[in-house]
């Protein structure tokens, strides 16, 4: 079974894998194979220095700035890096799955619904927080304005557009006990 866990910037995404880890889970992390992809993957490579130049990177490693102030300004030049870069992504993870022995294969994701990747999985965790906390997160977590952090939430769908298409929501509020609620959803996930 192929259980994707998502949910936008800041809704806590991370601590939801890291809990499903102590269970004894493997979760593979879609961003972090991402951004060590974009370095190493010659395809991706290849394809961002043809779609944005040279300067895309500097000493062989991306320019994540440039690279961001791109795709956040021009939603063309997004749709081309997600087009270029996560069929790559989804590749390491059919490996990572094939290779998983308990049955389930966790894979953390950010935009599965946004791209229809969520078509990939036989269920989906979506974590949600309330919009000012994800925002204070970031700011937090990236040392960020919150006019950027508002701009990297609005090319996200909302919670609210998400939670009719997940399986499982987990509430990352700061005030319901997220451990009881993550346990519920992979003991639900294990009788199946």
């Amino acid at each position: 079974m192929k259980v994707g866990i998502t949910g936008g910037i800041g809704s806590g995404k991370s601590i939801v894998s890291e809990l499903i880890k102590t269970m004894g889970y493997r979760v593979f992390n879609s961003d972090a194979i991402s951004k060590q992809l974009v370095n190493e993957d010659p395809v991706i490579v290849d394809g961002l220095t043809a779609l944005f130049g040279e300067e895309i990177y500097c000493n062989n490693q991306l320019n994540k700035e440039l690279l961001a102030k791109i795709i956040f300004s021009d939603d063309a030049a997004r749709l081309s890096v997600n087009k270029l870069i996560h069929p790559r992504v989804r590749n390491a993870f059919d490996l990572f799955a094939s290779k998983q022995t308990n049955g389930i294969s966790f894979n953390e994701a950010a935009i599965l619904f946004e791209t229809g990747a969520d078509k990939n999985f036989d269920k989906v965790i979506l974590v949600t927080s309330p919009k000012a906390l994800k925002i204070s997160r970031i700011i937090y977590r990236d040392n960020c304005s919150k006019e950027n952090v508002e701009v990297r939430m609005s090319k996200q769908w909302t919670d609210d557009q998400k939670i009719p298409l997940a399986d499982f929501v987990v509430i990352n509020d700061e005030k319901m006990p997220l451990i009881s609620q993550v346990e519920a959803i992979v003991n639900q996930l294990t009788s199946v």
